[in-house]
């Protein structure tokens, strides 16, 4: 608004005045709010990155057992670095769809189980679709007795974007351990996966394609709800500023 506009215009009311502080007061103190918890926020995420990179490259640990399934969680757990024992059952391996760096196909989920009945589903890995069936890797099944090592991984329930799992007609889009094993009969599942480290090169399934990326971009929400807060101040400074040239200027008229 220009000045002559404003002297036109007129001094503000008292009323409006107090409104416009109040609801200034407000904004800048919900933006600054906002800022501040994004700030919070980076801090806890640099923080899960440091803690995972740590777990991921720890020695391997046992898995967690049967007992300790239910204080198992994602903060604490998740990218974990174990080792399990058990025989495979491949005949109830599961296809999820999956896009990697070697393109799109499926991941290989097959339940493996320990000495004590329990079973823990193992991501064994990547295959692209000619190698889907079974019979087409057959020389890859391990049998009897195997050990491995790999990233504890927690359940993905419900499906992918935009697609939702199919278990009747073994259609799978996520990693959705309660829903795998429901379908495929299974009981004492672990309520992770493991995905299973890289094996020999060249063979199928391929392991040791997991991806470990977090989305970071708390600092620039920060700065975005900061400058919102600024931006906020200034326009308070700017109103203050006309209305101070409005009183002015009535008051040199008034004297005149």
């Amino acid at each position: 608004m220009s000045d002559d506009s404003a002297q036109r215009r007129g001094p503000r009311s008292t009323l409006v005045l107090a409104a416009l502080s109040i609801f200034a007061a407000l904004l800048f103190a919900v933006f600054a709010a906002l800022g501040t918890w994004q700030v919070k926020r980076l801090f806890w995420k640099l923080d899960l990155i440091e803690r995972v990179d740590q777990r991921v490259q720890a020695p391997a640990t046992d898995a967690p057992r049967a007992a300790q399934w239910p204080q198992v969680h994602a903060n604490a757990d998740e990218y974990r670095h174990v080792r399990l024992k058990g025989h495979f059952l491949h005949e109830q391996e599961t296809l999820v769809q999956a896009s990697t760096v070697l393109g799109a196909g499926f991941w290989v989920l097959t339940p493996l189980q320990a000495a004590d009945g329990t079973i823990v589903l193992v991501n064994r890995g990547f295959v692209p679709p000619d190698k889907r069936s079974r019979a087409s890797r057959a020389d890859t099944e391990q049998a009897g007795e195997v050990a491995l090592v790999g990233l504890l991984r927690m359940s993905e329930p419900g499906g992918g974007f935009l697609r939702q799992n199919d278990p009747s007609n073994q259609r799978w889009y996520s990693r959705d351990v309660s829903a795998i094993a429901m379908a495929q009969g299974l009981s004492q599942v672990a309520p992770y996966f493991v995905d299973a480290e890289a094996t020999r090169a060249e063979e199928w399934p391929a392991g040791g394609l997991t991806v470990i990326a977090f989305k970071n971009n708390h600092l620039v929400y920060a700065i975005t709800w900061y400058a919102l807060a600024l931006m906020v101040l200034a326009g308070a400074w700017f109103v203050r500023r006309d209305e101070q040239k409005l009183r002015r200027g009535g008051t040199v008229q008034n004297a005149g």
